[in-house]
C-alpha cells in the first residue's frame, strides 16, 4: 500500500497512462518528465501523496523564484520568468488533475493557485536581416555539399511551413509530396493529433529537391527526411539543438527553433491571410492559440492596412 501511495512510482503509471493510452506526443512526455523530475530535485521531502498540500506547493514556487543559479560565464542569477512558473504549474497541474481523478487525493493541491499570465512583449519573430545572417553562415561554414543542401532544406522547411520541434525532426521522405507540392505533417507527431497537409513554397520545393538528390547521391537509406552528416540516420533531438547552437555561434544571431514558428505565422499576417487559414497551417485546434503567435505584430507592421482606408471604402 505504500508502494502504491509513492509519488514517483504514481508518476511512473501516469506517464505510461499518457503513453499508451492518451498517446500523447514523446515530446510533451518528456516535457512533464522533466519538470516532474526538476520538481523532485527541489523537494526533497515530497515522497508521497500526502505530502501533497498548495503550502508544500508554494514553497516549491517560492524556492524556484528564490534559488541562486549559475547562467553563462559564471554568472549568478535568481528569479525566473512568469512563463516558466506557468509552464511548471501547467504540467504539474495535469499530473495531479489525476491523481485526484484516481481518487488517490482528496484535492489538487493546485486548486487555489493561480499561475501568473504571462505579458509577452518581447519580439518573437525573426527579423529578414537576422533570417539572413544565418543563411550567410550557412553558406559560408558548410565543410560539405550535404551539410549545404541540407541546411538550406532545414531552413526552408522551418520558415516557410511553420513546424513545431518534434514534427520538424520525425519528418519522412514519404511525406514530401512533389507532384502535388504539398507537405505532410502525420498526425502521430502533432500536437492536434490530425494530419494536416501544407502547401509547399517554390524556394522549399527547390531546396528540398537539390537536398534529396545530394543525400542520394551518397547512397542514404533513411526514411527521415532530416539525416544526420555522419551516419544514415534521422537527425536527433541533441543534433539539432547542436545545429541550432553551432549557427547561434556562426551567425552571432540569438535565436530558438521555435522562433521560425513564429516567423511563419507574423508573415502570413503580413500578406494578409486570415487567422482562421493560419491556425489551420500551424495545426492549432484553439484559434486563440494562433493569436498567440501574432503577437510580433508591431504597429510599424500594421501601418499600411490603416493607410489603405479611405471614405470610399468604408462599409
Amino acid at each position: 500500500m505504500i508502494q502504491v501511495r509513492n509519488l514517483q512510482t504514481l508518476f511512473s503509471d501516469y506517464i505510461k497512462e499518457c503513453r499508451y493510452s492518451s498517446r500523447l506526443r514523446p515530446e510533451t512526455l518528456r516535457g512533464y518528465t522533466e519538470v516532474f523530475r526538476h520538481f523532485s530535485v527541489m523537494m526533497p521531502e515530497v515522497t508521497e501523496i500526502r505530502h501533497l498540500t498548495t503550502d508544500m506547493m508554494t514553497e516549491f514556487f517560492k524556492r524556484m523564484q528564490t534559488r541562486e543559479r549559475v547562467v553563462g560565464k559564471g554568472t549568478i542569477k535568481t528569479g525566473i520568468k512568469n512563463s516558466t512558473v506557468k509552464t511548471y504549474w501547467s504540467k504539474l497541474n495535469s499530473f495531479f488533475e489525476w491523481l485526484h481523478k484516481k481518487m488517490l487525493v482528496d484535492e489538487n493541491p493546485l486548486k487555489n493557485i493561480k499561475p501568473p499570465q504571462p505579458v509577452y512583449d518581447d519580439d518573437r519573430a525573426l527579423k529578414k536581416e537576422d533570417l539572413h545572417k544565418i543563411i550567410t553562415a550557412i553558406s559560408l561554414h558548410s565543410p560539405n555539399p550535404l551539410t549545404f543542401k541540407r541546411d538550406m532544406a532545414m531552413i526552408s522547411l522551418l520558415i516557410f511551413c511553420g513546424l513545431r520541434k518534434g514534427e520538424f525532426i520525425s519528418l519522412h521522405i514519404r511525406d514530401v509530396d512533389f507532384e502535388k507540392e504539398l507537405l505532410a505533417v502525420r498526425g502521430e507527431t502533432s500536437k492536434s493529433k490530425k494530419t494536416r497537409y501544407i502547401p509547399m513554397n517554390p524556394t522549399l520545393v527547390m531546396h528540398l529537391k537539390e537536398y534529396i538528390k545530394e543525400r542520394n547521391a551518397r547512397g542514404y537509406k533513411s526514411e527521415y527526411l532530416i539525416v544526420s552528416t555522419i551516419q544514415d540516420i534521422g537527425l536527433s533531438c541533441h543534433g539539432l539543438k547542436h545545429w541550432v547552437h553551432r549557427l547561434i555561434r556562426l551567425s552571432g544571431v540569438q535565436f530558438h527553433l521555435h522562433r521560425f514558428r513564429h516567423s511563419f505565422a507574423v508573415n502570413l499576417a503580413m500578406q494578409n491571410t486570415g487567422t482562421t487559414k493560419i491556425q489551420k497551417l500551424m495545426g492549432h485546434v484553439d484559434p486563440r492559440m494562433t493569436q498567440t503567435y501574432l503577437r510580433s505584430l508591431t504597429t510599424e507592421d500594421l501601418r499600411d492596412d490603416v493607410n489603405r482606408l479611405n471614405f470610399d471604402t468604408m462599409v
